[in-house]
């Protein structure tokens, strides 16, 4: 064999080896059969703010908002859209529980700085130059009956729920449903205590302070989703407790820390000095009679001329009375006036100077 041979010789055996391997080798994938399928794994999700195996993120810190001014962003179902909608139902983010009872729930300022007098409030066009005159029905909830009739009255007029009332749930359903703002009636010791009486739960001048205001976080629990508190309850109006400078700063500090606005229903007295609110300028039915109602209506048209806004209180819904109002309501419009919430009327207290803050109670 000449040398010249060897090299394609070789050459050959080199393939012929490669073919033998490549041929195996197919023959050994196919008696093998095709690898399994298997599915890449679905990335796990990160966790939520929400999710159990991390706490929920606190929320970004914020400053109590300052009476009357803007609500900061909320879900839009807690935003009084336009007059005449229906009120916010109750927020979670502005209840806590009472340390009482902690399935009772109390009103707060929201960790994002809303309060209640703001998420609860009824939409009102403030650039409407007609002298305005709001309405207050207090005793709301103590009959059925009367008070129906009263949450009939123009969503404007400001109803006042008694502390009393028993299952109140479908009677604020169907205020809210009306747009009528809410408040919670306090009882205070009214003038001619005991013989004029604000119940078993009454906030007394000669009750421990303690007292006091354990039954004021009940009162304030009884009910939720409301503007603020008023002192007239039932046709009394708490004049003894309310005449004490001390007892009465207390309440409306307590107030105003959750966000809530006070009506002080004794006609002539200051506005209240230390929360958002206004004193009545007219008890519409005392006495609960045909003439002396109108006069006090009329009464309420002058002051508003006069002022630019006017504040009644009716103690009670009676029949007479819930007449009277309605038919003069369906009048305002006529004579340049406009029925107008109790959100629409307060004040913010003035600033406190140093020597006030010194002796605060």
């Amino acid at each position: 064999m000449s040398r010249r041979g060897a090299p394609g010789r070789a050459l050959a055996r080199f393939w012929t080896a490669v073919i033998i391997v490549l041929g195996g080798g197919a023959a050994l994938l196919q008696w093998l059969g095709p690898p399994p399928v298997s599915t890449p794994p679905t990335p796990r999700p990160a966790a939520s703010a929400s999710s159990a195996l991390a706490p929920p993120a606190p929320p970004p810190a914020a400053s109590p908002a300052r009476p009357n001014e803007p609500a900061p962003a909320r879900a839009a179902t807690t935003i009084p859209a336009q007059p005449g909608g229906p009120i916010a139902p109750p927020d979670p983010l502005l209840l806590v529980a009472s340390p009482q009872d902690p399935k009772a729930m109390l009103p707060r300022i929201g960790p994002d700085g809303a309060t209640p007098m703001q998420v609860y409030a009824r939409a009102f066009d403030t650039s409407d130059p007609r002298p305005r005159i709001g309405l207050i029905v207090a005793g709301i909830g103590e009959s059925a009956d009367e008070s129906e009739a009263a949450i009939d009255l123009p969503g404007a007029v400001t109803l006042a729920f008694s502390p009393y009332s028993v299952d109140p749930g479908q009677l604020l359903a169907e205020a809210r449903s009306k747009g009528h703002e809410i408040l919670i009636s306090l009882p205070l010791e009214p003038a001619g205590y005991p013989l004029n009486n604000a119940g078993d739960e009454a906030l007394l001048v000669t009750a421990p302070e303690g007292q006091n205001l354990t039954r004021l976080d009940w009162a304030l629990s009884r009910i939720e989703g409301y503007v603020g508190a008023t002192g007239a309850m039932d046709g009394m109006y708490g004049e003894r407790f309310a005449a004490s400078p001390v007892l009465l700063a207390t309440l409306e500090r307590r107030l105003a820390a959750r966000g809530l606005l006070y009506v002080d229903p004794r006609v002539g007295q200051p506005d209240p000095a230390w929360v958002t609110g206004r004193t009545a300028d007219v008890i519409v039915d005392e006495p609960a009679v045909g003439p002396t109602i109108d006069a006090n209506l009329d009464k309420l048209e002058t002051i508003a001329r006069a002022h630019g806004s006017a504040l009644g209180v009716v103690g009670w819904p009676g029949p007479t009375t819930v007449e009277m109002v309605a038919d003069w309501a369906g009048t305002l419009a006529a004579k340049g006036l406009v029925l107008a919430p109790v959100t629409a009327l307060v004040k913010r207290p003035p600033a406190p100077s140093p020597e006030t803050n010194a002796g605060k109670p």
